[in-house]
Formats: C-alpha cells, structure tokens, sequence
C-alpha cells in the first residue's frame, strides 16, 4: 500500500503509462503544455479514485478511465481554479464562514444603547427571554439599567442577506446603481449607425423595427437613420423607457399600449437594462458598463440596517471590521481575546478559536490582503483555489486524494512559500497530495516528481523523467530536467518605445494611494508586485475603464487616443456553454464545414455546411444534440458525463461521417489538434493563419472540438488574444492581459514570448499584469507595485527596465529576480 500503481493509461494522448506513485507524499506533475499531466491526474486517477469509491457504494455505470487498471486508491477531492460564486451578495466573509463567525460575537457581546433609558448595554450582561411566535422563534432582552424588554439583536440582525438586517434603501448591497446613460447611448449616432450600445447584429435589427412599430402605432412620424439627439421628447421617451410608461400614456390618452412586438411593443432600452439586472442579481461584468452604482445613501455601503450597524465590540462596528484586511482583523481578533474578561471570553472562546484558525489558513495561502467585504465574483481563479485549498485545511479526513491543478497561479513568487507550507501540511495529515504544477519552487519542495512528455499532443503522453528535482536534472529525456539546469540571464537591450507615453494621474482606486506612473507605447510593459498590491486594480480598472467615461480629478488617464482600439484579454471563462468549442470560436469551424459542404462526396449525398454543425438539426445525432456526450444526475454527488449510447460520442450520423476531407470525417477533424490540423489544412491559407496564430499562442495541443468550458484561465486568455489576432490585423492596438502565462510550462513560456514580442514589433503596445520571472526578464519596462498587498500596497515602488531592477531594485518583486538569476 506504499505507492498507487498506475498500469496500461491510454486515456487521452497517454501511451499506455506504467507508474508507481508514493502514497502520503508531495507528488508533483509536470511537463509542458498538453503534455498529458492533467490527463494523467484528472481523467485518470481523478476519475478512477471516483468510481471505485461510488461502485463501492452501489453507484454503477460510471466511465471507468481508458486504463487497465489501478491499485491502491483512495477517494480524492479535486481542488479547481474554477469561480467560486456569481451571487453578488457572495462575499469572501460569507464564502468562508468567517462572517458567520462574526455575526455569532456581535450577538453575544454587541454593544448598543437603550432605546428607554439611553444608556450604554452589552447584550452579554442582560437577561434573555425566547419566546415562538408565527412557528419562529423570537429572542427578547432585558436592560440592565431599566430593565426595558426588547427584541435582542441575534446573528441574523447582523446578516446583510436577510431581511432583518440588510438596509432596507439597497437591500443590503450596500450600492443602488443608476444608469450611464452616455454609456448606453451615443445620441450623436443614429439607431442603424450604433447609438444604442448593447444593440448588435441582428438584435440590433429587431428592437429597431420593434420601436418604429410603436412609432407608427402613436402615429408619430419619424426619418430613418435619424441621431437621437434630433429625437423629439416622445420618441426619447419611447425609446429609452417602453410604450409602458407614464409620460406615453399621459400623452396618448386613447391610444392604448401595442399588445405585440409586431404591433409595436417595445420595452424601452433603459427598462430592458433594469429587467436584465434583476434576473441575474444585480452586479455582472457584461451589465456593469451601464450602469455606475453610488454608495447607497441610506447605510453609506455598510449593507445593514440602522441599528445593527450600530453596534459595538470593544469600539468597533462590524461594518468597520469587514473593511479590514484578513491580517489585521487577524490582529484585531488576537487583541480581543485578551480585553476580554473570563465570563465574556467565555461566551465567544470556540468562535474566537475558530477564527484565528480559518483566518491564519488564509493567510498562509497569500490571500491575506483580501477582506471580508470582497465580492466573490471579483475574485481571480488562482484567489478563489486557494481560498477553496484553506478551507479544506480544516477537515480532520485522512487518506484523501488531494489533487491541485496550479495553486500557485496568482502568487507572487515571494508567496509560493507559504502555500508550499499548506501542501506539506496536507500530506502530513496523511493524505496523498497530487499537484499539478511548473513552478520550480515547488518542484523542489516535492517528494517525488512525475515530468510527463516530451512534448504536447501525439508529441507527449509518456512519463520522460521522475524523481526529485536534482534526480530530474540528470535525466536526458526530461524536457523540465533540462530547461531548469540551464542559466537564463536578462537580456541586456531593450526597446525604447516610440517616444509616446501613456500616463495616469491621481489614481486612487480601490487600495491605490493617489498614484501616477506611465507606460512607454510601442512596448512590451510588466506590471509586478506581490498579490493584492493593485496590479489588477490599475491595469484593468483605471487604464481598460477610461474608455467612454468622463475624467474627473482622479484616476485620470491620457494617451490612449494615439491607439485603434484598448483590447483587454483577462482570464474570464469564454463562456458557459457546452456548445462552443476552440475551433467555433476562433471561426475556423465555418470554414471546415464549407469544405465538407463543397467536397463531391457531400453533394451527391445531397449534403450542405449545415449538415456538417453540430449546434443545428439535420446531420447531427439528436439524443445528444451532437455534443456526443449525455449528462447523467449522481443525485447526491456532482453530475458525470456519459458517451451518448445512441451514437456513441460520433455526434453525427453515418450519412454525414461517411464524407471525408484527406480521409478524415468531420469527426475525426474535431478530435484533431491545432498542431495535427496544420498539416491537414496546409493548401488553405485563411485556415492555416488561424490555426498557425492558435499554435503561437502556445495552444497547438489543444482539439479543435475541445469544449471551451474545460480551458483553464489561462488558455481562455490565450485563445482570447490569438481570435484577436485572426480578426484585427493592421490596427494599432494597446493589449491588456491578465498573467497570460497562467498554466505554460517554462519552455512554453519562452516560445509564447516570441508571439508577444511579434505583436510588439508590429507597432502595438503589450501591458501585462505578471508573476513570472520568466516574462519580468524579457519585457522592455517594468513597473512594480508595493510595497506589500491591500492596505499596504498601492504605491508605485519601482520603474525601469529589468535590468535596472536587478542592479537597483529594493522591491520585494527584485529581490526575486536576483534570486531567479543566481540559480
């Protein structure tokens, strides 16, 4: 039982793997990108450790792996990069618990006042009364002083997500939005030119007709390609507000509203935009450019009702305590266990206990910075892992699976320490800990490596080199071994830019201290700084935000209009949707099937394109709407997909799988890779820029028909700027990206920074937000934020070329680089 025996792994591009794997150990996977390693762990000893354990609780029917056999596992638990919660009332505080915890001390010591007498009462020091009422408990108190009976403020008072305690203005949002009306409609243009931003395509086209159908219904005259601004007061009060509104009815008394869109019903642009912020819950990304959200007025952001945020401990009121950083609410909770005397200590003592345990796991995975006020949405993938990665810390099971794909992602290299310190505590409670990882760091801290290889796609699948790191080193076939014996020093010449700058003043956003900094144009440009610092912050927010918006005294940024266009590439999930894939939405897709459409197999088959997509009737398998796979519902565990039964994953049927392009059906050309595609597809030159932009982008591993909901961030990034790149050629464009590295090998890395630098020295200018040393050492410019993350971040702290950090730099993020260097 010392080690999990692997025999006969086919899954994927693995080549039938033979591996022992120690037990209870650090295991490491590496191996470039699309090498297999994440086959390996996840779709194979994932998945195998998942079926075992339910078979052996009577779930049958579960995809066993394509493997011979494994031996010696143990149930495993997957700890994912995946977003953790779209709620906008989702907060760090709520995810963890650690609000909870909060809510439970502010019921038991809340400091408020009277209502009768108006003196000063602790809730620890008057007595309860509880009595049911309605089938609901209610908790009454006594005044100390006057003996007054009143509702006792409970935990639930202390909730921003119920109704006792939220405010009652913002519904305990702590922010009631208002439309941007000059981001939502340029009144310069007309309808048909674009003025109603959200309008696309053939949407576009619908709600035009739609309001002129109303137009006609009110007899109200009107010019096509009209500017809004030359709108009349009814016809703008039509279009933004709906045929349902007052001032229509107050003006067309005996007219009553169209009944049907035909007829002219039209809903109104700023109605469809509020309906469409109620359905998803406030808050989203897409909806955010709409609106600008003002501090409520009634709880000024504090989210609780009146009374509740009123309440004290030991000075301070819980909406204060949720604005701290998780390090100094660690602090704060340290000091209150001593103020405390012995009959309140004891009231709280578990809470207290259990606090600084969660709060210094946190801690521990480089999260401290963040607070409990901080929306989950806005959380990074690497953020939400490790948050994810510390609660687990607080389970007592032994003999787990633990399997990790990239913890470190987001880390400052300083930071990688800490979460070294989380893994060893994992495998010490006895636990197997499989991390899937390209960080050299934690590689050495490993007990055991698995380097899989020695390339990507048919070119990996096989296990090249294992052992410890320095064991790995002396192996010839280890491509990891290899790259990290050798010295890479800076570069010693740097692009000097096209003399241009862009420049932002006064930037005070979030944690950033009135900062100002410029970013030479024409190149390649790293943010840095340890996480939390407020790289995103400047970057995507100050910098991405000035597009459409007015400037005021702060956050000021000039010198983009030099540029076409801002394209900001974060590392957002593409979509949701199960039905598009690499080659859909990098367009390739539309051009294979006008292939297979025209090819003579296809025609005297009566067969068009459409035959060949899967997202429309006709050609493709129906049980499984041509995904090829079904869903099958565990009940109590998460859902696992099945091959479809009726076509057996071919997703098409015989009729159209029968034609083939160089001997491939439309099947097999969706399992190819973009590399395998290439050679494919050489004689058609549209087809083989795209795909040569995909394999520059470091993603020729990648099948065309891979779903995009499986790509992590950083492949969605990347896949994100090479559709950029197909589609926009010959525009001068400032890139904004999101540590674009996410997820690549070292030596991946080297061959993605050739792609950066041709965008470069095609006259754009590349601003990347960045933790590896690798990209740090070859941009032109690097502008480092510090000293430290939130509170005690947010200041410019160094500005310069690598070089000149290496020799200069007192930065936390220099003394990295040095480091880096000398080994």
């Amino acid at each position: 039982m010392s080690h999990m025996i692997v025999r006969g792994a086919r899954e994927g591009n693995l080549k039938d793997i033979w591996l022992e794997i120690p037990r209870n150990k650090l295991v490491v996977f590496t191996g470039l990108s699309g090498s297999g390693k994440s086959t390996l762990a996840i779709d194979v000893i994932y998945q195998e450790c998942q079926r075992q354990y339910l078979e052996a609780m009577g779930y049958q029917g579960i995809h066993k792996p394509n493997i011979d056999f494994i031996r010696n596992v143990s149930p495993a638990i997957r700890i994912t990069q995946t977003e953790t919660n779209k709620n906008p009332r989702s907060t760090v505080g709520t995810l963890t618990d650690i609000y909870t915890e909060l809510r439970m001390i502010y019921e038991k010591l809340g400091i408020r006042t009277c209502p009768c007498c108006h003196k000063i009462i602790s809730a620890a020091e008057c007595k309860e009364e509880v009595k049911k009422k309605d089938g609901e408990f209610k908790v009454f108190m006594f005044c100390s002083h006057c003996h007054y009976k009143m509702e006792k403020l409970t935990r639930t008072h202390f909730s921003h997500n119920t109704k006792e305690g939220a405010c009652q203005t913002c519904q305990g949002l702590g922010k009631v939005p208002t439309i941007n009306k000059g981001n939502t409609v340029d009144e310069s243009l007309s309808l048909e030119d674009g003025a109603v931003d959200f309008w696309q395509h053939q949407y576009k086209e619908y709600q035009i007709s739609s309001l002129y159908n109303a137009f006609r219904h009110y007899h109200i005259s009107f010019e096509e390609n009209t500017p809004v601004r030359d709108f009349s007061d009814i016809q703008k009060a039509i279009l933004f507000y709906g045929v349902e509104n007052d001032e229509v009815k107050k003006t067309f008394p005996d007219i009553l509203p169209p009944k049907t869109v035909a007829a002219g019903k039209f809903e109104g642009i700023f109605t469809v935009l509020w309906r469409r912020m109620a359905a998803q819950g406030g808050h989203t990304k897409k909806l955010n450019a709409y609106f600008d959200y003002d501090i409520c007025p009634a709880c000024n952001g504090e989210r609780l009702g009146k009374l509740s945020r009123s309440v004290t401990v030991e000075g301070i009121r819980l909406p204060e305590l949720v604005l701290l950083s998780l390090e100094e609410l660690y602090e704060w909770i340290q000091k209150l266990g001593i103020l405390l005397d012995d009959a309140k200590r004891s009231l709280v003592e578990s809470y207290l206990l259990d606090l600084k345990t969660k709060l210094l796991r946190i801690i521990n995975v480089g999260l401290g910075y963040l607070s409990l006020d901080r929306q989950t949405i806005t959380l990074s993938g690497g953020e939400a892992q490790r948050l994810k990665l510390a609660s687990v810390l607080a389970s007592d099971l032994t003999g787990i699976v633990y399997i990790l794909d990239e913890p470190t992602i987001g880390l400052h290299p300083k930071d990688t320490e800490g979460m070294i310190a989380i893994l060893k505590k994992l495998r010490d409670l006895g636990n197997t800990v499989i991390v899937i990882e390209h960080d050299p760091d934690i590689m050495q801290a490993a007990d055991y490596i698995v380097d899989v290889g020695p390339g990507s796609g048919k070119h990996g699948g096989e296990i090249i080199g294992t052992g410890m790191l320095e064991e790995l080193k002396k192996q010839e076939n280890s491509v990891t071994g290899a790259y990290l014996k050798k010295k890479r020093q800076i570069k010693k010449e740097f692009r000097k830019g096209t003399g241009d700058v862009i420049e932002v003043r006064n930037a005070d956003l979030y944690n950033l201290k009135n900062i100002n900094v410029t970013f030479p144009t024409g190149c390649l440009v790293a943010v840095t700084g340890v996480s939390g610092s407020g790289k995103s912050t400047l970057v995507f927010e100050v910098l991405a935000g000035v597009t459409g918006k007015k400037q005021t005294a702060a956050n000021i940024v000039s010198g983009v209009e030099q540029f076409d266009r801002i394209v900001t590439i974060e590392q957002s999930a593409i979509t949701k949707m199960k039905r598009s894939n690499v080659a859909t939405y990098s367009g390739l897709y539309s051009k294979v099937r006008k292939i297979f459409g025209r090819l003579k197999g296809a025609r005297d088959k009566g067969l068009s394109e459409r035959h060949f997509s899967f997202n429309s009737k006709g050609g493709r398998c129906e049980n499984c709407e041509g995904l090829g796979i079904v869903t099958s519902n565990m009940l109590f565990f998460e859902n696992i997909e099945v091959t479809c039964p009726v076509c057996g994953g071919n997703r098409f049927n015989d009729e159209v799988l029968s034609v083939k392009y160089k001997g491939h059906n439309i099947k097999e050309i969706l399992k190819m890779s973009v590399e395998e595609a290439l050679v494919i597809f050489n004689g058609h030159p549209k087809i083989k820029r795209a795909l040569k932009l995909l394999y520059d982008a470091g993603l020729g591993y990648l099948e065309l028909g891979q779903t995009l909901t499986t790509l992590s961030g950083g492949e969605s990034q990347r896949l994100k700027l090479a559709r950029e790149l197909i589609n926009n050629t010959g525009k001068n464009s400032l890139y904004l990206m999101d540590e674009p590295t996410t997820g690549l090998h070292p030596v991946d890395v080297e061959n993605f920074l050739v792609l950066l630098n041709r965008i470069v020295d095609s006259g754009n200018t590349v601003v990347v937000v960045e933790h590896n040393l690798q990209v740090i050492k070859a941009a032109d410019w690097i502008v480092d934020l510090g000293p430290k993350g939130g509170n005690h971040g947010g200041q410019v702290v160094f500005t310069g070329t690598p070089l000149e950090m290496l020799k200069n730099g007192v930065t936390i993020t220099a003394e990295c680089l040095r480091k880096s260097c000398e080994t």
